[in-house]
């Protein structure tokens, strides 16, 4: 027998005989009830070792219940469960001291499990409850099951100052995720200062980090406060971490394990009394096996990881993410729009290589550019440029070229911020990107032949070899 006595109070008696079942087949005593009262006389007469509550209840909110079998019992675990799964509800649930947090559904093996564990450890008293947050500022976006495991992790961090490495890929929302640890965490009175390590010139990466003294180098006429000094108290977050030259991941390094560094030029020591959270969309293992990452660094900074699922595995997220980007645009100023099921369908089926940045672009097109107040899947298939072949899933050799040049301008757009426009020349650019691997691969299968190779691509002999010197394609490489 497990052992231990689990008072379980949810006004669904379905779900109630569902949940004593599973806990009575693992050998726990059980009691249910339907209402908060209940619950609370039992409580309050010292019944129980375990509680399993529903938030939503007839009679009373089971968070505000929750304090109040602190104080009365502090050392006995709560479990909430509810079906209002949003990041907000994660929180509430951690603040005011709930052992563990179920959204709904969930697996009954899960809450075994959860029981088990609760029963068998001792337990701290669980802190003085917060302030209740304002439920209707949503940081993040998302019921399903990909995000509420995220929320899940972002609960128990809010009341530490632990460092944390979020991965995902480029527009999942990363810079949201690190804001909202900051905003509902301990630091929250503190700055929030981000950093993106891809727009900072390479050369002055450590200056713009940990600050420099007049005449550290060329042009240095004053004393210029580093990143790390605006953010002392708060949050210093650190996006696209993998872009870092190693020369100032020494100086993180000895940030991270000591707490202290020194501004560029300069000789005082500064301690520093900052919250680490970084991001990266690249894999900062594969990183240091090529020795362009630190190994130590990259252990110190992930020492929570949290990775954000990309939309395509959370496709069923994309309708309430609509819908709130459409609201927002309409807050704006702009038309407010309402989008129909078919076209929510085909928005769900699309691959979102932009992520959730790209579905927010999309929703201030439809209102800016579109006059219908009900978008449909005509306008859907009209600005993703989804052709019937690519929407019933057919695609032929040709079109997979045009495919993926079109997927990559999406993102390059996508990763833009709001209205602003990539550098003069884009043109020139993207040519470029598309002739080398051609003319590489070209060169390749004819064994480094040019006119074999001038023929193959339907020009002129002069003219390839204009193209190899301007794109510096060495004949040896290609000869590989």
């Amino acid at each position: 027998m497990a052992g231990g006595t689990i008072l379980i109070a949810d006004d669904d008696a379905a779900i109630r005989t569902v949940l004593s079942q599973a806990l009575g087949r693992a050998g726990f005593d059980v009691r249910t009830c339907g209402n908060a009262a209940t619950l609370w006389r039992w409580v309050s007469q010292g019944d129980g070792d375990l509680v399993v509550t529903d938030v939503m209840m007839p009679d009373e909110n089971g968070f505000e219940l929750l304090p109040r079998i602190q104080r009365i019992r502090p050392d006995l675990p709560v479990v909430v469960m509810s079906a209002q799964n949003t990041l907000l509800t994660a929180i509430t649930a951690t603040e005011r001291g709930a052992y563990e947090y179920l959204p709904k559904p969930f697996d009954l093996n899960e809450l075994v499990a959860i029981a088990r564990r609760a029963l068998s450890s001792p337990r701290a008293a669980a802190p003085p409850a917060k302030d209740e947050e304002d439920a209707t500022r949503l940081p993040l976006i998302g019921r399903s099951p990909a995000m509420q495991d995220v929320y899940r992790v972002m609960a128990r961090l809010m009341g530490t100052d632990l460092t944390v490495l979020i991965t995902g890929e480029s527009g999942t929302g990363k810079e949201l995720v690190a804001r909202a640890l900051h905003d509902y965490g301990k630091r929250k009175r503190g700055p929030f200062v981000a950093v993106n390590m891809a727009a900072i010139p390479r050369e002055l990466i450590e200056s713009d980090l940990f600050g420099h003294e007049k005449g550290a180098f060329t042009g240095a006429s004053a004393r210029t406060i580093g990143r790390f000094e605006q953010a002392e108290g708060g949050t210093l977050f650190l996006d696209e971490i993998g872009d870092m030259p190693i020369e100032a991941q020494t100086r993180l390094l000895r940030v991270l394990q000591q707490g202290e560094y020194t501004a560029v030029g300069g000789r005082h020591v500064i301690r520093t009394n900052v919250r680490i959270i970084a991001a990266t969309n690249r894999d900062l293992r594969q990183l240091a096996q090529q020795g362009l990452f630190r190994e130590d660094l990259y252990y110190r900074l992930n020492v929570v990881p949290l990775r954000l699922p990309p939309l395509r595995e959370r496709s069923e997220d994309i309708p309430d993410l609509m819908r709130h980007f459409l609201a927002a645009v309409a807050a704006q100023g702009l038309p407010r729009k309402a989008i129909d099921a078919e076209a929510l369908e085909r928005l769900k089926r699309h691959g979102w290589p932009g992520n959730v940045r790209e579905l927010e672009n999309l929703a201030q097109r439809l209102a800016a550019l579109h006059a219908e107040e009900v978008i449909n899947a005509r306008i859907i298939d009209q600005e993703l440029d989804l052709p019937k072949a690519r929407i019933e899933g057919g695609s032929d050799e040709r079109d997979s070229v045009t495919v993926a040049v079109e997927r990559h301008l999406q993102q390059l757009f996508n990763e833009m911020p709001p209205g602003e426009l990539p550098e003069d020349g884009l043109y020139d650019r993207i040519l470029e990107q598309v002739e080398r691997p051609l003319l590489t691969a070209v060169l390749a299968i004819s064994r480094g032949n040019q006119i074999r190779a001038a023929k193959l691509l339907g020009l002129n002999r002069n003219t390839l070899r204009k193209k190899l010197r301007a794109l510096d394609i060495a004949l040896v490489r290609s000869l590989k």
